[in-house]
């Protein structure tokens, strides 16, 4: 996935950081699967109108992003007083792109969309409750740094869901509609190109059931998960901004440096903060296919 793809398009105003070079798309890494649209990055640049007005292009994703007054009004105040909020957009937006994608009701993956790093699940510090298991390469490896760490205390995390494919969450998502109709579905499961397993970087712990909640293991993940880089996608009381009930077992894989940013900056609620980058993103019409 490419580095610094995003450094050459969305650049800080010359009060917060003074770029000497340009970022040319021939120093980028692999381009695949991700679209610019508006222009290149080399020679004239085409975004420099919005060089000197930062804070306007902020309020703007803020404001599109449908955010809580009080989450926008102290991302604005932070803003104002240090760089750190913008230090730690800038190096999420330097890394993969399929970590901070937003995936949700409306905004789903293409049908052909599938990780080509994914490794087959076995049972190690983690455990798995079938063969056909798997996750991309960068989620297995924090999985069993974290699944390490709960074993230590006694606790045992089990893998009952991962990577599923378009055609595999349509059945899935067609079972649900058939059992209990199409709008309790909706509310339990994913449309086909809308689930966030598609992306192979999320996991379903232990118990699809809402008794997993008063579990040691489950309330290990909701103090510890977001410390090895993984967050809580659907959180309880937030159906109405997530458009699905809790989920206390489903957990996506951000990487540690936006799992931070998701709890600091946003309360802790994975859709606002991905609503927000993607909201910010589109400011510049770049978008991950």
């Amino acid at each position: 996935m490419p580095r610094f793809f995003l450094f050459c398009l969305i650049i800080l105003s010359v009060n917060l950081y003074a770029l000497d070079n340009t970022v040319h798309a021939d120093e980028l890494n692999e381009t695949d699967n991700v679209t610019y649209t508006g222009s290149d990055c080399g020679g004239n640049n085409v975004y420099s109108n919005y060089y000197d007005n930062y804070n306007e292009i902020l309020s703007s994703a803020l404001e599109n992003a449908e955010l809580p007054k009080n989450i926008s009004e102290n991302i604005k105040l932070n803003i104002e007083s240090d760089t750190a909020f913008i230090n730690s957009l800038f190096i999420i937006l330097e890394s993969d792109p399929y970590l901070w994608v937003l995936v949700d009701k409306v905004r789903p993956l293409s049908a052909n969309y599938e990780p080509r790093d994914l490794v087959r699940l076995a049972n190690s510090s983690y455990r798995v409750n079938r063969s056909d298991l798997y996750l991309r390469e960068k989620a297995v490896l924090s999985l069993e740094e974290m699944a390490s760490s709960a074993g230590n205390e006694g606790l045992t995390l089990i893998v009952i869901s991962a990577y599923r494919t378009y055609r595999y969450q349509a059945d899935l998502y067609t079972r649900y509609v058939n059992q209990m109709g199409q709008r309790e579905a909706d509310r339990v499961s994913a449309r086909p190109g809308h689930s966030q397993h598609q992306l192979g970087t999320t996991v379903d712990f232990n118990s699809i059931s809402s008794t997993f909640a008063t579990t040691r293991e489950s309330r290990w993940l909701a103090a510890n998960a977001s410390s090895f880089g993984w967050s809580l996608s659907y959180p309880q009381g937030f159906e109405h901004i997530t458009g699905y009930i809790w989920e206390s077992w489903h957990y996506r894989y951000v990487g540690k440096e936006l799992a931070e940013f998701i709890d600091k900056y946003f309360e802790g609620i994975q859709q606002y903060a991905l609503r927000f980058i993607h909201e910010y993103i589109n400011i510049f019409n770049i978008s991950v296919d």
